[in-house]
């Protein structure tokens, strides 16, 4: 019996190579908070994996050929203790070792072809979709991301596709690794010692019930654990990024009283998962090793009545931790299947959402030499605010190379004007036309290919100024660059930048003034020579020296180019071929500053309080 412990001993620590190789705290705290029921979930992930059949074979092979070098090691023991250390001759324990030998080194070959090759599918399967994620939802209409939340998308992203990463690269090589050990094992007990395999499988309820009833109330506080974890996550980042404003109001105790309550109650979350997965461990060992002292006591009366040898004992035991081994790494597999499935549906969601702009299936040829641009009784409404008018029946047209302004109050459906004819959204009711066709019939890359949009708040990019700067137009050269910032009036600063238009700036332009921005957004719209331009406030956060600069840019882009604008300064609007007044919707006024200061209300009462400021 005491060459057979030393043997327990030794088998112990190798079906632990074939094990999950995470703690079971970072399975049940895995990246995805929900869960599917339906394995049936995980099939469009598997669709992924048909580019790399040649990679998939070369990881089956191998599990297949670990997984019997595993199993032949309980024969190899067996030789040892009773071929090698029973005959008592050095030659047949050295022929022993040897053989054990090599089932150790086929097993360790194979593990790391396995390990290598699944890993690597996972890693680049889990790439794939990322990607197709992400380019279908750079296509995919505004409204789309008014319905759901950008972070709940970025966290798909990441966090779902690494956890499909892990599962595909890890949790599924494990799962069918050990569905072979346990076919095996179970197979190899009955021929090793069918009286001892009758107490094993009786022993296999007892642990498997404590692992079923603790795990659920575990996973379910695992997820709980999540959100929690999200909510820190997201109430830090939203402070952080107004960090500005948080000081300015001295709001930094309340936020640090805020933030503290969110921890501890993550922390209270945490503990209870803790408590209930150390109570899981404890009744699940004491069970265990109760089921192993029972199989050894029984084998060892066998082992002294002669009845198997101690090969055959040490054998047996060997295959009984392989067994048991293999339904507690399928068990906690399957919890990552299952969270697995449910993070493919979500991921799947996002790539099958359809698009509500499309380009038609066979576009219309646009005609470029007269780009007049008419709204026909045009209606809409946000898809958000289904029963809320923003436009009602409006009617006007834009000549080309008119400069048209959009004056009235704040909600008046100006900038909704701008979102329509870049085709962001469709309206409801008539329609708008470019050169005399329907927008919804061109190709929406050529539609945008005409248009430069410069919006109320300007957007730059991480990156260099360079870099923002020919962002719709990247064949740029330095010539189109230098002059779409002389236009601008953005040329002045942007030389004077330690490294010019190479010096890098923060995500949303951080380092720049607001004026700066505007400036450079002005540029980056001209560098791509739009035929229509549109203004959207592009002068509100301007100096007044800044503002008359682009006041005269925009009066030597008058005749070249239709422009749009969008504007409350009257120094602006004054400059307008026509003035365009809308109030809740509807088109009220048109007409010059003159005309309109004697016949329209609303506009007059604009200019005297113009005036007065």
């Amino acid at each position: 019996m005491g060459v057979a412990s030393c043997a327990i001993v030794l088998v112990l620590a190798v079906p632990a190579q074939g094990r999950h190789n995470r703690t079971m705290s970072e399975v049940d705290d895995g990246l995805n908070r929900g869960g599917s029921k339906d394995l049936r979930g995980l099939r469009p992930a598997l669709a992924f994996l048909a580019p790399y059949k040649k990679q998939v074979i070369f990881a089956s092979v191998a599990l297949i050929i670990t997984a019997g070098a595993t199993l032949s090691l309980g024969q190899g023991i067996r030789m040892v203790i009773d071929s090698g250390f029973a005959s008592g001759e050095a030659d047949v324990l050295v022929e022993s070792l040897m053989l054990f030998a090599g089932f150790v080194v086929l097993l360790t070959v194979g593990t790391f072809v396995r390990f290598y090759f699944v890993s690597w599918v996972g890693e680049r399967v889990s790439a794939d979709i990322r990607q197709a994620v992400y380019a279908h939802l750079l296509h995919l209409h505004p409204a789309f991301f008014e319905e759901n939340a950008p972070g709940e998308i970025q966290s798909r992203i990441t966090t779902d596709t690494t956890l499909l990463q892990t599962v595909i690269g890890s949790s599924v090589s494990i799962a069918l690794r050990n569905v072979l050990m346990f076919l095996g094992g179970v197979t190899l007990l009955f021929i090793t010692n069918a009286k001892l395999s009758l107490i094993v499988l009786a022993s296999v309820p007892f642990v498997v019930l404590p692992i079923v009833l603790f795990g659920r109330r575990v996973r379910q506080l695992s997820r709980t654990s999540q959100d929690r974890l999200a909510d820190v996550g997201s109430y830090a980042g939203e402070s952080l990024r107004h960090i500005k404003v948080v000081q300015a109001f001295n709001h930094q105790d309340i936020d640090e009283a805020g933030f503290a309550v969110r921890v501890d109650e993550t922390f209270r979350i945490s503990i209870q998962r803790i408590r209930q997965r150390a109570l899981l461990v404890a009744v699940v060992m004491l069970l265990v090793f109760g089921a192993v002292a029972t199989m050894l006591w029984v084998g060892g009366q066998d082992v002294l009545a002669g009845n198997i040898s101690g090969g055959e004992l040490a054998a047996f035991i060997f295959y009984a931790f392989i067994v048991a081994g293999s339904v507690g790494a399928i068990s906690e597999v399957l919890s990552d299947l299952q969270r697995a499935a449910g993070a493919t549906e979500r991921l799947m969601e996002l790539l099958n959402s359809p698009s509500e702009i499309m380009a038609p299936a066979n576009p219309q040829p646009l005609d470029k030499s007269n780009l007049a641009l008419s709204f026909v009784d045009v209606s809409f409404s946000y898809p958000s605010r289904p029963t809320q008018r923003v436009l009602k029946a409006v009617r006007f047209r834009v000549d080309s190379g008119e400069m048209v302004a959009l004056v009235g109050p704040s909600g008046a459906g100006k900038s909704t004007l701008f979102d329509l004819v870049q085709r962001f959204y469709d309206p409801q009711g008539g329609q708008i036309e470019l050169a005399g066709q329907d927008i919804r019939q061109l190709d929406l890359n050529n539609l945008r290919g005409q248009l430069g949009f410069v919006p109320q708040d300007p957007v730059l990019f991480s990156g260099t100024i360079k870099d923002n700067l020919v962002y719709a137009s990247p064949t740029a050269d330095m010539a189109e660059i230098d002059h779409a910032l002389v236009l601008a009036k953005a040329d002045g600063f942007v030389n004077q930048l330690p490294d010019g238009i190479n010096t890098r700036v923060g995500e949303d332009g951080v380092g720049l003034s607001g004026g700066q921005r505007q400036r450079l957004a002005i540029a980056r719209a001209l560098i791509a020579q739009p035929r229509i331009l549109l203004l959207d406030e592009a002068t509100s956060s301007l100096d007044a020296e800044s503002e008359h600069h682009i006041r005269a840019s925009i009066d030597g882009l008058k005749g070249k180019m239709t422009i749009l604008v969008i504007a409350h300064r009257l120094s602006t609007v004054r400059q307008a071929d026509r003035i365009m007044v809308l109030d809740d919707g509807c088109l009220v006024g048109c007409g010059t500053h003159e005309s309109l200061l004697a016949s329209n209300p609303l506009y007059a009462r604009f200019a005297r309080m113009q005036f007065a400021a």
